[in-house]
């Protein structure tokens, strides 16, 4: 049975911060940015804003009242959380209105979550022929002002609906993974920021992806030469293109830099969106490069800190572009952009809850929205 990415949607916040403005500010020279982290911009999210709407407005794009009815599970990727024991996916399935006979979760490990939702999806079905499951990675990456981690910041959702012949990509079994125990990057409860190892996390994500991909060609007998394009995970362009590098030379690594550079266009425009920012890679790629075509392969290199790291790989199905937007681009430059006074004052408020829990009421005219905090219960908006 042929199992994997029927539809695919993204969404990402209506603000949008120029890095040069942001350079201009931090007295530094933009071209650390522009060149040093190959990145531009990065969406903003007001508070308004979080894991939920996102991830309800990511789906909405893409859903059917059909699909609707046939998706028995939810599954949300994300290290955003907004409570520590409701899934995101109850209130997104709640909004989105889907049947109520479903399985609804939420899966953590950093910026790894979706990918493991997916891979859950795809058993799913196996065993449920005739099941869809809505997977959604949803983040966003916050790292106080002037952070050394200020400039990788982002926010945004991806959704996939995931069944049996889909219309994107089939889903091969050749997944390997790999898990170490170490801190380069972590969040305790008690912080508002996470920590982060940065020169320690970059070697990590190296040397597993080297490690992996190893383990991976001795278990399948694939190299790179089978592979049309790489998506990798993006916490920042130049990241995914170092990564790239260490594992592949010569024509592999000619082809798959052109590939690369396509796969990273709303990377560069959006920032990290942690769970997300492989699949929005992925999506890149599909939206903005001619070159790939049906029965292509392309591989995967998803990493969430801490550490767990998978490496898979899917084949492009005819009809696939008939499945994507193709104005996002468009739609993602008509984003509003914002002053770094504004940003800083969009990026950073806080909900003002007072002692019996409440918080006074927001505006916000996105399709989902959260208006209000009543007796510490987060209130949705479904515009």
């Amino acid at each position: 049975m042929n199992i994997g990415i029927d539809k695919i949607g993204f969404v990402a916040p209506s603000y949008v911060l120029d890095l040069a403005d942001l350079a201009a500010a931090r007295n530094i020279d933009p071209n650390k940015f522009k060149i040093g982290l190959l990145q531009s911009q990065m969406a903003v999210a007001p508070v308004s804003q979080d894991i939920v709407t996102l991830g309800a407005q990511a789906a909405q794009a893409i859903l059917t009242d059909q699909d609707k009815q046939a998706i028995d599970m939810v599954i949300v990727g994300t290290e955003s959380s907004v409570d520590q024991s409701k899934a995101a996916a109850v209130s997104i399935h709640g909004l989105l209105g889907i049947q109520p006979f479903v399985r609804s979760i939420e899966i953590k490990e950093a910026c790894y979550g979706a990918t493991a939702g997916l891979s859950l999806a795809k058993s799913h079905v196996a065993q449920f022929p005739t099941s869809k499951v809505l997977v959604i990675a949803s983040d966003i990456a916050k790292y106080g002002i002037a952070s050394g981690g200020e400039s990788t910041q982002g926010a945004g959702a991806i959704a996939m609906l995931v069944s049996a012949d889909p219309r994107i990509m089939v889903l091969n079994n050749d997944n390997i993974c790999q898990t170490r125990d170490i801190m380069d990057f972590w969040r305790p409860n008690y912080d508002k920021y996470p920590r982060v190892d940065g020169k320690y996390s970059t070697e990590q994500y190296t040397d597993c992806l080297t490690t992996t991909f190893a383990r991976y060609q001795e278990k399948t007998g694939k190299s790179l030469a089978d592979f049309a394009a790489m998506c990798l995970h993006i916490p920042f362009s130049k990241q995914g293109l170092k990564g790239l590098q260490a594992i592949a030379q010569g024509s592999d690594l000619e082809r798959l830099t052109e590939r690369f550079h396509e796969a990273i266009v709303y990377n560069q425009i959006v920032g990290n969106i942690y769970t997300g920012s492989i699949f929005l890679s992925l999506l890149s790629l599909l939206e903005n490069s001619q070159a790939i075509q049906a029965d292509d392969q392309v591989l995967f290199y998803s990493y969430g800190s801490g550490a767990v790291c998978e490496i898979f790989s899917g084949r492009l199905v005819e009809g696939f572009r008939d499945q994507l937007d193709s104005q996002r681009l468009e739609k993602l430059e008509a984003r509003t952009r914002l002053t770094v006074d504004q940003y800083e004052s969009i990026f950073f408020e806080e909900l003002q809850v007072d002692d019996q829990g409440n918080a006074a009421e927001l505006t916000d005219t996105a399709p989902f929205a959260l208006h209000k905090i009543e007796d510490h219960k987060r209130i949705y908006r479904k515009g």
